[in-house]
């Protein structure tokens, strides 16, 4: 989730990779810009060029080129340096800025209120097309394009650029979109819905992508926070928004609604988002093996999560099936990724520390994000007895904290570090999610709603410094494909939790129920909302489970985390002698 603010360029130096016997390591610490940590023009033998642990050093000079744009700091111009390549950050100034933020947020929000506004006209789609047994692959296929497609349109990103990427993602999800609406019957609808999430991958990691090159660290979380306020609104007015157009007018205007917004989106990118002119060089080799195999192994395996112990036993023939050949698939990936040139996952995503702890806490995260986006709906209508539009609202109160917690998260990891606020933040929902079982029962709607509350800002606190921090420790040539990554491990995390979970609940159902049901059929039993006590009470230790086990995915988050550096290797620009580090 993601803000904004408007002052100079990206503020981050690149970095090349490779070591340097002479870095130094000891770049200077502390909130806000460090004076000790930055070089004015023309300074020369007092400017050092400082590795990091993960055996990075920077850039030689004269090999980068200054952004578009100036910087805020005292009108010096801002320089980017990637590795092995002259191409420097898409920035465009000040002036353009304003322009390229809207088209990110339009962007984010075709993301955004997509799966909220689809849900609500599922009724309206099944009556018209049929299908009901297959209906969840609307969602399913969508979710397993976007993540497959991740850190393909990472690296693409990293090696084409970031507007080429996202106009062509645009293109995709509004292709896919037209197709919805044109959709004949449910299996038509799902390939169209895989369309559109195959165009949904490049709008979620570019747009992260392009906000951090945008914005230098001091402004980030405000552009990360704009971003976050537009998820928050689609949490509330999706529904809304669905239910009015699948009763008002036409199902299919949920799919064509997105056609004008993207294309506001699309015409402000191609006109006012500038890259540099590269240098001619070889034109660069993708690895289309590597980004097939990954797209096999994330297919087989996210669909054996999402249909296992629903379509099928776990421990079925199916589910084993798919779970051994995502095995199969993944060993063959790791051999194909090892032998390319430019790998679409590189071996340095987890052999560098700092990302690789981040990948892993940013994969737990995902997991206990399943216990109330999932879960807390249905304990609304089954144990609370409220409605459909009142259990959204307790659960989008997490959506209206998380942002503002966000906004103001860099008072604090400039003052702690990155890791240490995380930490902060995480240990903050731990407490949180093990507070939810001690509710009493049937409670009142302000207690879950006021323990979403804090959830929002506690995880505020957690995601947004490491999103900025990691960003932050590579230059724009890897940024991309570090995003990317980082949100892959989130999705995954989602899928992962979104399987377990369920058939944790599903297990405390049967115990309690005689074996009879799951927790989808049980929750919307009876229609008038009024379940009688014993279904209540094993809607009510179902969820509670489940928060328990998101509070353990919250622990394994916070242990990661204690792998991290005590500070993070922030790369620093410099005009003088190529890139310097910041330890924050």
């Amino acid at each position: 989730m993601g803000g904004g603010g408007d002052g100079g360029a990206d503020g981050n130096g690149n970095a090349g990779t490779g070591g340097d016997a002479g870095a130094d390591r000891g770049a200077k610490n502390g909130p806000g810009p460090d004076a000790g940590a930055r070089t004015g023009p023309g300074s020369g033998a007092g400017t050092h060029r400082a590795g990091d642990e993960d055996g990075r050093a920077s850039a030689p000079a004269g090999t980068d080129r200054p952004f578009a744009g100036s910087t805020g700091d005292g009108g010096t111009d801002r320089t980017n340096t990637a590795p092995d390549r002259t191409n420097t950050a898409p920035a465009g100034t000040a002036r353009r800025r304003g322009p390229v933020v809207a088209a990110l947020m339009l962007g984010m929000a075709l993301a955004a209120l997509d799966g909220t506004v689809v849900a609500t006209a599922v009724p309206q789609i099944v009556g018209d097309l049929g299908g009901f047994s297959v209906f969840s692959w609307l969602f399913s296929g969508y979710l397993l394009a976007v993540t497959v497609t991740l850190p393909v349109y990472g690296k693409l990103s990293d090696t084409f650029g970031r507007k080429p990427v996202l106009i062509a993602g645009i293109v995709l999800f509004l292709a896919g979109s037209l197709l919805c609406a044109a959709a004949w019957n449910m299996a038509s609808l799902i390939a169209f819905r895989v369309v559109q999430g195959l165009g949904g991958g490049a709008l979620q990691g570019t747009i992260q992508t392009i906000a951090a090159d945008l914005y230098p660290l001091e402004e980030r979380p405000r552009i990360v926070s704009k971003l976050s306020t537009v998820w928050a609104v689609s949490a509330v007015a999706g529904p809304a928004v669905g239910g009015l157009l699948a009763a008002y007018a036409d199902w299919r205007w949920i799919f064509l609604i997105n056609l004008p917004v993207g294309a506001v989106a699309l015409w402000l990118i191609a006109r006012h988002l500038v890259e540099p002119p590269r240098e001619r060089r070889p034109r660069p080799k993708v690895d289309w093996p590597g980004a097939l195999a990954i797209f096999l192994t994330g297919t087989l395996l996210l669909t054996a999560l999402v249909q296992g112990g629903v379509a099928w036993p776990w421990l079925s023939a199916p589910s084993l099936g798919l779970l051994g050949a995502s095995a199969v698939c993944a060993a063959v990936t790791v051999l194909v990724e090892r032998r390319a040139v430019e790998p679409i996952i590189p071996g340095w995503v987890w052999r560098r520390r700092t990302i690789a702890v981040v990948n892993l806490a940013l994969g737990a995260l995902g997991l206990l994000m399943v216990a109330p986006t999932v879960f807390l709906p249905t304990y609304a209508q089954a144990v609370l007895g409220l409605g459909p539009i009142a259990a959204g609202f307790v659960l989008s109160v997490m959506t209206l904290s998380w942002p503002v917690s966000a906004a103001y998260s860099n008072r604090l990891y400039n003052r702690i570090g990155f890791r240490n606020t995380a930490l902060t933040g995480i240990g903050a929902a731990l407490a949180v999610l093990l507070a939810f079982p001690l509710l009493p029962y049937p409670g009142e709607p302000w207690q879950p709603a006021l323990i979403m509350l804090l959830l929002g800002a506690a995880l505020g606190l957690f995601q947004l410094p490491l999103l900025v921090g990691v960003q932050s420790t590579v230059p724009w040539a890897e940024r991309g494909t570090t995003t990317a990554s980082l949100l892959f491990c989130r999705q995954v995390g989602q899928s992962v939790g979104a399987a377990l979970f369920g058939a944790l609940a599903n297990a405390v159902l049967a115990a309690r129920l005689g074996g009879a049901g799951d927790l989808d059929s049980v929750a919307h039993a009876p229609a008038d909302g009024t379940p009688d006590d014993g279904l209540r009470r094993a809607v009510a230790a179902a969820v509670d489970l489940v928060f328990v086990g998101a509070a353990a995915a919250a622990a394994l988050a916070l242990l990661a985390l204690l792998f991290a550096p005590r500070r993070f290797p922030v790369l620093k620009e410099s005009v003088g002698d190529g890139v310097q580090v910041e330890r924050r």
